[in-house]
């Protein structure tokens, strides 16, 4: 995955952490970070040792993309826990201001580009997500549209405190709908984009966080760590496993509290959960979200949460956004286009939807919810991901 950190070949041992404890059994210790690199960051080291193990999990916490990031790594000495630690919050800082929708910043001038319909170069940062956006458009029927950011701005979405209010006009609505801003709009030759609709403004909050963790991936394996996770809230990407065990990731249950499941992951995998929990505000007692069907311009109905199990974190978080809006009735055509081999959706009345597969891999921990089995996805019965 190629991706460019102005600061990656800097030396991040210089980044200053008091203490970092390896004792067992689990121990925390606190340590400062840079303010310059991401205000109001607070780090966590802790050290943890799996029962019985004598092989140590070290565990950084700090804030990116709204959420708190755990970097778990296993197996690794003081010295390289810390280098490794500092260059992925280097990384997860430049890649939120890079893309961050609605704060000034190159996002900012690329949607202002957009708008003129003249050719111009982009920042390096932004064209995988333009890549990758189009493809995942395209193979979800463009359920997945990253190109609808005026409809968010609509719903109150671009800001850093989502706040009640009354649902935008139903007009407003339909106008931003009948103009149709698509990815497929947008052509992309070299380092050079241009669009061909005013309509479009780039909003990739739905895998820009996930994408952040395939990268820190990347990275990680170049320091010749085997074995890591990263977790950004719903959001986790593992490599290895946890000192012989599999890495045990929770899914929530749809109303945001409690567990829903647990899923042993190892080997190279990503767990990703969409839900209307996430971001959403309340009024007069409805529950707006922030995952809106492009073809209505309104928050997807049908659907709680949707949770994918997939190699790499933005491929799971681009179709777990697909298959929320799809709903319990095309979720399954939907993942099949998406080369989709695990899937779980819970709908509006909490019935849990999974193909055969996913009822494998997950552990169920309310074993009251009710449950209805789809026949298997296309990959899981031999056919190519798309």
């Amino acid at each position: 995955m190629a991706w460019i950190h102005p600061d990656r070949f800097v030396d991040v041992t210089g980044n200053r952490f008091l203490e970092v404890s390896v004792q067992y059994p689990s121990s925390r210790a606190m340590a400062p970070w840079r303010p310059l690199l991401l205000a109001g960051l607070s780090v966590a080291l802790l050290t943890l040792a799996a029962c019985g193990q004598q092989t140590p999990v070290t565990t950084t916490r700090f804030n990116a993309f709204g959420a708190q990031v755990d970097l778990s790594l296993v197996g690794v000495d003081q010295r390289q826990a810390r280098q490794a630690a500092s260059l992925i919050q280097q990384d997860f800082a430049f890649m939120q201001q890079a893309w961050h929708s609605w704060h000034p910043g190159p996002m900012g001038r690329v949607n202002q580009m957009l708008m003129t319909g003249e050719p111009f170069v982009a920042p390096p940062s932004t064209m995988p997500l333009v890549r990758l956006s189009q493809e995942y458009e395209t193979t979800s029927g463009g359920l997945f549209n990253p190109a609808i950011g005026y409809l968010m701005d609509l719903w109150g979405f671009h800001a850093d405190s989502v706040r009640s209010r009354p649902p935008p006009p139903s007009q407003q609505i339909a106008r931003l709908v009948a103009a149709k801003p698509s990815m497929a709009q947008i052509d992309l030759e070299g380092l050079e984009l241009q669009g061909h609709n005013t309509a479009i403004k780039l909003d990739f909050d739905n895998i820009a966080k996930a994408h952040a963790l395939d990268i820190a991936i990347d990275h990680l394996r170049e320091l010749g760590i085997k074995s890591a996770l990263v977790q950004a809230g719903g959001e986790v990407r593992v490599i290895g496993d946890r000192s012989g065990q599999p890495w045990r990731i929770t899914i929530r249950r749809a109303s945001g509290s409690g567990v829903l499941a647990i899923v042993p992951m190892r080997g190279d995998e990503s767990l990703v959960t969409k839900s209307d929990y996430d971001r959403n505000f309340v009024f007069k007692g409805a529950i707006y979200h922030a995952i809106i069907d492009p073809r209505t311009g309104s928050p997807a109905a049908l659907s709680r949460s949707v949770t994918v199990l997939h190699q790499d974190a933005a491929t799971a978080a681009a179709a777990a956004t697909a298959l929320f809006i799809a709903g319990p009735a095309e979720w399954h055509a939907v993942a099949t286009r998406m080369g989709i081999r695990y899937a779980l959706l819970v709908d509006a009345e909490g019935t849990l939807h999974m193909n055969p597969a996913m009822a494998d891999r997950i552990e169920l921990v309310d074993t009251s919810a009710r449950v209805e089995l789809s026949t298997e996805l296309l990959a899981d019965s031999g056919g190519e991901a798309l």
